[in-house]
């Protein structure tokens, strides 16, 4: 099993992994979900697949197990910018405006994570492993990017999870129903990398 960061500038080197990302997102996100997300040639992708996003992936054998797609805050392509403060500002039909308290944030030690999933496929057994290394390798990447604040959107019990791997995280917006599933805003805090 591998984890692996991929970017615009280094994707040549990861063969088809990328795409291999977006064809799992589709397999979880709309044959799985039922999501009414945009697809091509058995990919999901979004307006936020640019060069300025990062996709992790956890994969074993050509087979995406995991994966997420980190944003800057800071990040502008048209008149879009990332997902929640889009969604704030009333940009998007499926993610109600009211999803933050707060206004959403634009700044470089403020990163948003999207796109957070695990295959149907992985059985429970090895479920908490892979999550594990999905998340080390975000924070790894987001630190190694600048952030030290990470904003998601997430299922309730990611919070939950992500206290029992030592991150500290809040709610930042109420619980909400989006595809069938109770999701919330969480703030997730990464401490310095320890030397």
């Amino acid at each position: 099993m591998q984890t692996t960061t991929i970017s615009f500038q280094n994707m040549h080197t990861h063969g088809a992994l990328l795409t291999n990302i977006l064809k799992a997102r589709r397999e979880c996100f709309i044959v799985q979900e039922h999501w009414d997300l945009p697809e091509t040639d058995g990919m999901e992708f979004d307006q936020y697949d640019t060069p300025q996003s990062r996709w992790i992936a956890v994969h074993e054998g050509g087979q995406v197990l995991a994966g997420i797609r980190l944003t800057p805050t800071t990040a502008r392509c048209g008149m879009y910018s990332y997902m929640i403060r889009d969604a704030q500002f009333g940009l998007l039909q499926s993610i109600p405006v009211g999803i933050l308290y707060d206004a959403a944030p634009v700044a470089a030690h403020v990163w948003e994570s999207s796109r957070v999933f695990v295959s149907h496929d992985v059985p429970s057994a090895d479920r908490g492993r892979i999550q594990k290394s999905l998340i080390d390798e975000m924070v790894h990447t987001a630190r190694s990017l600048g952030a030290r604040e990470i904003l998601g959107l997430c299922p309730r019990a990611w919070k939950r999870w992500m206290r029992m791997l030592g991150y500290e995280t809040e709610y930042v917006g109420p619980p909400l129903e989006i595809g069938g599933t109770i999701n919330q805003a969480i703030h997730m805090y990464i401490s310095p990398p320890i030397h």
